[in-house]
């Protein structure tokens, strides 16, 4: 004989914990660019560049 929890029995709880969680997966997909494009800017910003390149950086900068 399987054991129910009490919050099975409970419509009203099962469709608190689901508004709970569609708001939480709302908010995350709000964060996603967010995240993605901090990520993107880290990958750029973290490659190692020959020391006697050009810096793109810098306006005018001339060996």
């Amino acid at each position: 004989m399987a054991r129910v929890s009490v919050m099975d029995n409970n419509p009203e709880k099962r469709s608190e914990w689901r508004a709970i969680f569609y708001v939480q997966a709302r908010v995350a997909i709000l964060f996603v660019p967010v995240v993605a494009s901090l990520l993107v800017i880290a990958a750029l910003a973290g490659n190692e560049r020959n020391p006697d390149s050009l810096d793109r950086t810098v306006t005018g900068s001339v060996k």
